[in-house]
């Protein structure tokens, strides 16, 4: 064994890990970064790229059979599902290197491609090497939660970190799970010539707003996805192309091709955090608001850290860790600002508290302001006027916003920023957008906030006649 000591250990190539590793590294630290897998994490690899590009080629193909709106005849889609998964890889392999061990050394990190796992509170053991860190940081990730199902272990199955190496387009894909995965996967496979069949324990898309999801599901749906809910699978049989799910109510789905989507956990398997000192959590570590550890050197961030579990919030992380962990400054996490985002169809974002949530905390001094999307311009132009945002607004702040529709997962930043800086709606109000654009629906819902006060007000009424018959 050979003994390496550094200033900051980072644990996992991940986006927050780079993220950490890079900027120390930059700010004169010396830095080791151990990856055991792929640089770039699940998120380059097997998540947030590959299912994005998929869903591109899916929406290529949609946009040929309704064309006939815009006066361009519709055509029946040719699809090569094996080149649309070639754009994935394509696409993977065009942002690689900014996530590549070669970059990386560039800024002056050591680079070890090992797993490692703790031996002792100050000691992590990887390959035939131990590394003596003066701060640890903890960024392995998640990986795809198989539950055990039975029979699911006699059939063959796909998750998230092999669907995209299938080359052969699935004739009939059963999804167990109506998270966001499942119904992006869903939308991209429906569009790309396949029959699809969700399958939901309780509610599709359950953890947002209703009224959002409702859109959503209705979406799909319309374009020929069956989605099951309120159907918990109990048992899985059959072989390959032909697979049987059989729910509690004794209901069975058949089909060729199965795609687990049922959630995520926390990589920590091969830590050895009891060596280490390090408490686990609900789903992963346990931190508290600075994200260090029960082990006062060790930091926690992403997906392992057990709360959301998004590569946005994976980079936030690392930004807090730099603030802590090299400058000694205090520095917490937060999550009320933190955006979540669904890439169907339409898109469904959410930042904030939901309208539920907000009711429960704030009670009858919570106002809703609200703008459907049939009343933009520029979504009436590119006949994308199917969803609303409503804004949850408490003395005269917003607390949370929801979009369903067109580039939510676009317009939701504004409000994160509003949230973040702790905005009035009317700093919001005052925003110019341009014309048209979607964007403009920001503003038009802090218009909507508005609206009551100046228009339907007696006493602003007054106030405007007392001045006319005043001024000149």
């Amino acid at each position: 064994m050979s003994l390496i000591k550094c200033d900051l250990l980072v644990i996992g190539a991940g986006s927050g890990g780079l993220s950490v590793a890079a900027g120390a590294s930059q700010m004169g630290a010396d830095v080791v970064l151990l990856e055991g897998h792929k640089m770039g994490g699940d998120c380059l690899n097997f998540g947030c790229v590959p299912s994005k590009a998929l869903l591109a080629s899916a929406k290529a193909a949609h946009g040929q059979t309704q064309a006939a709106a815009f006066g361009v005849a519709d055509q029946v889609p040719q699809v090569d599902y094996a080149a649309a998964k070639d754009h994935v890889h394509n696409t993977i392999e065009t942002i690689a290197p900014m996530d590549s061990q070669e970059r990386f050394e560039g800024f002056g990190v050591r680079v070890i491609r090992e797993f490692g796992s703790f031996i002792s509170p100050t000691e992590v053991k990887a390959g035939d090497q131990v590394i003596r860190a003066r701060r640890v940081v903890i960024a392995t990730g998640s990986a795809p939660l198989v539950p055990p199902v039975p029979g699911l272990e006699t059939v063959p199955y796909e998750t998230n970190e092999t669907l995209f190496d299938l080359r052969e387009r699935p004739e009939h894909l059963l999804i167990i799970g109506g998270g966001p995965i499942g119904m992006e996967m869903a939308q991209a496979h429906i569009r790309l010539g396949s029959r699809v069949t969700v399958i939901e324990g309780e509610k599709a898309l359950g953890r947002d707003d209703p009224e959002a999801a409702a859109v959503v599901i209705d979406a799909l749906r319309r374009e020929g996805v069956e989605i099951v809910e309120g159907a918990m699978a109990a048992e899985i049989s059959g072989a390959a192309g032909a697979i049987e799910v059989t729910v509690k109510d004794g209901r069975r789905f058949r089909g060729s091709h199965l795609l687990m989507a049922v959630g995520r956990k926390a990589n920590t398997d091969r830590l050895n955090l009891e060596a280490g000192g390090i408490a686990p959590g609900r789903n992963g570590i346990k931190v508290d608001a600075s994200l260090r550890t029960s082990n006062r050197r060790v930091y926690a961030i992403g997906d392992v850290a057990g709360g959301m579990q998004f590569t946005h919030v994976a980079g936030y992380h690392a930004g807090i860790i730099i603030r802590s962990a090299l400058f000694g400054l205090p520095s917490k996490a937060q999550e009320l600002h933190i955006p979540r985002a669904t890439y169907t169809d339409p898109e469904l974002a959410q930042v904030g508290l939901t309208e539920a949530e907000a009711r429960a905390q704030h009670g009858e001094g919570l106002e809703l302001a609200r703008f459907d999307f049939h009343h933009n311009d520029r979504a009436l132009a590119e006949l994308k006027t199917t969803g609303f945002i409503k804004v949850m607004v408490v003395k005269g702040r917003p607390v949370g916003a929801t979009i369903v529709g067109h580039q939510a997962g676009e317009l939701i930043s504004l409000w994160s920023l509003a949230l973040a800086n702790r905005l009035k709606m009317s700093q919001v109000a005052a925003m110019v957008a341009p014309y048209p654009s979607i964007g403009e629906i920001n503003k038009r819902v802090a218009g909507a906030y508005f609206s009551p006060r100046l228009f339907d007000s007696q006493f602003v009424k007054r106030a405007v006649r007392f001045v006319q018959r005043w001024i000149p």
